[in-house]
C-alpha cells in the first residue's frame, strides 16, 4: 500500500539514518583471506580460474547490450536520463574486465579492480530507482555523490587494507543498502512510469539468486560433478539480472509518465 509522499520520504530517510548508524557502530571489517578461496581452481587454454573468468563475458554482453539500447534512447531523451544509463550499463560493462582481472589472480591486490565497477553500477541503478520512484530531479541531483560515495568505499578499503587495518564498512553500505532502499521505494512510492515494476522485481530476484550461489560455492561445484562453480553461476545470474534493466530502460520510453501532463484538447485514454 502506497503512502503519502512526505510520509515516504522521512521512512526512507530514516533508513538512510539507521543504516549508517549502524554499519559504524561496528568495528572496522577487513577483508578475510577465505574469500579468495573458490572452488573452480582449473586452468584451461593457458587461463587460470578458467571458470570464473570467463564468465564475466555475460557482464560484456548484457553491459553492452545495454549502452546500445540507451544510445537508441539518445535523440528522445538527451541529457542527464540519457547519462544515467550509459553509466549504469557501462559501469556493468566494466565489471567484466574488472572481476575478470581478479579472478585471473585473486588477492586483495586485484579486488580493488572488482569492486570499482561494481560501485559504478550499484550507486547508477540507485540513482535510476529513485528518479523513476520517488522525484524526477532528486536521482539525477545525487547522482554525483552517490557515485563518488560508491567509488571512495571501494579505494578507502584498498588504501585501509595496504595500511594494515582495512575496513569494509563502507563498501558493505554502499552494496546492500541501495538494495534495501530500493525494495522501500517498491513498496511505497508508485513509479513514474508504468510497466517497469516487474522488471525491477526480475532484477532483484537475480541479485539474490546471485548472492546465494556466491555462498554457496563449493557445494554447487560438487552438485554439478565439478562441472561448473557456484561463483561462476552468480556471475551468469547477476548478468541475468542486469539484463532485466533493458526492457525496464524500454518500458520507460513507451509508458505513460506520471509526471507528464495531457497536452491541450488532449482527450484522456
Amino acid at each position: 500500500m502506497k503512502v503519502a509522499h512526505h510520509h515516504g520520504v522521512a521512512v526512507f530517510l530514516g533508513l538512510a539514518v539507521l543504516a549508517v548508524a549502524g554499519v559504524f557502530s561496528l568495528s572496522a571489517i577487513a577483508q578475510d583471506p577465505a574469500y579468495h578461496d573458490f572452488a573452480d581452481k582449473r586452468g584451461l587454454l593457458g587461463i587460470p580460474n578458467f571458470g570464473d573468468v570467463m564468465g564475466n563475458l555475460a557482464f560484456a554482453v548484457v553491459g553492452m547490450a545495454g549502452l546500445v539500447r540507451a544510445h537508441h534512447r539518445w535523440p528522445r531523451h538527451k541529457g542527464a536520463d540519457f547519462w544515467l544509463w550509459a553509466v549504469f550499463f557501462g559501469g556493468v560493462f566494466l565489471v567484466a574486465f574488472g572481476s575478470g582481472y581478479y579472478h585471473l589472480a585473486p588477492s586483495n591486490a586485484t579486488l580493488v579492480w572488482d569492486r570499482l565497477p561494481m560501485t559504478i553500477a550499484f550507486m547508477s541503478l540507485f540513482s535510476i530507482v529513485i528518479r523513476d520512484r520517488m522525484h524526477e530531479k532528486w536521482g539525477l541531483l545525487l547522482f554525483p555523490a552517490f557515485l563518488l560515495a560508491g567509488i571512495g568505499s571501494a579505494w578507502y578499503w584498498d588504501w585501509t587494507e595496504s595500511l594494515g587495518r582495512g575496513d569494509l564498512r563502507p563498501y558493505a553500505l554502499v552494496q546492500f543498502y541501495p538494495v534495501l532502499a530500493i525494495i522501500l521505494m517498491i513498496a511505497l512510492f508508485p513509479p513514474r512510469h508504468d510497466g517497469t515494476a516487474k522488471y525491477l522485481f526480475w532484477t532483484l530476484g537475480w541479485y539474490i539468486a546471485a548472492k546465494l550461489l556466491e555462498h554457496f560455492d563449493p557445494q554447487i561445484f560438487a552438485l554439478t560433478g565439478h562441472v561448473v562453480s557456484g561463483h561462476t553461476l552468480k556471475h551468469v545470474a547477476a548478468a541475468v539480472g542486469v539484463a532485466c534493466m533493458v526492457p525496464y530502460m524500454k518500458a520507460g520510453d513507451v509508458g505513460p509518465d506520471r509526471d507528464e501532463k495531457p497536452a491541450a484538447g488532449a482527450q484522456p485514454v
